[in-house]
């Protein structure tokens, strides 16, 4: 499976994208800025591939498989290798103080509020399925990150 993050937008605050899978729009992407220097928690992940595997421990997959349930939620979306990060997940949130380095999914992006997404839970549900599906069967799961 391959997963396109092309961002497309970006302010003092935050980084908005279009995420694909496999060629198909699925959700709006929100990180932290781009930024030449890293800061913990507050830089976006620099652009390239990264393949993407289930992280089955720690606090945040517990407080996930309590909001979705243990068989629907069985690890977090973990993207592997990031130069100079770690722990960077797709995950819920709707502003730049949720992501904390990671990246956020959402179904609903609005030019007039440059730096927030919604309906990040739907948008979420919708694409861990997808690849969640991919990971349990081995096919492989890579994440390309784009700026234009």
């Amino acid at each position: 499976m391959i997963i396109d993050i092309t961002r497309f937008e970006k302010t003092e605050k935050s980084t908005i994208g279009l995420l694909q899978i496999d060629g198909k729009l699925e959700a709006f992407t929100l990180e932290d800025p781009v930024r030449e220097e890293k800061i913990p928690e507050v830089t976006a992940i620099p652009k390239g591939t990264y393949e993407v595997k289930l992280r089955e421990e720690g606090g945040m997959i517990r407080r996930y498989q309590r909001k979705f349930g243990e068989i629907e939620h069985p690890g977090m979306l973990w993207l592997q290798e990031v130069p100079g990060f770690e722990w960077v997940y797709l995950h819920i949130g709707n502003n730049p103080k949720n992501t904390d380095g990671c990246i956020l999914v959402a179904s609903i992006y609005d030019v007039r509020q440059p730096d927030i997404i919604g309906a990040s839970t739907v948008a979420y549900r919708k694409v861990y399925k997808q690849i969640l599906q991919a990971i349990e069967l081995n096919e492989g799961v890579f994440i390309n990150v784009y700026e234009i």
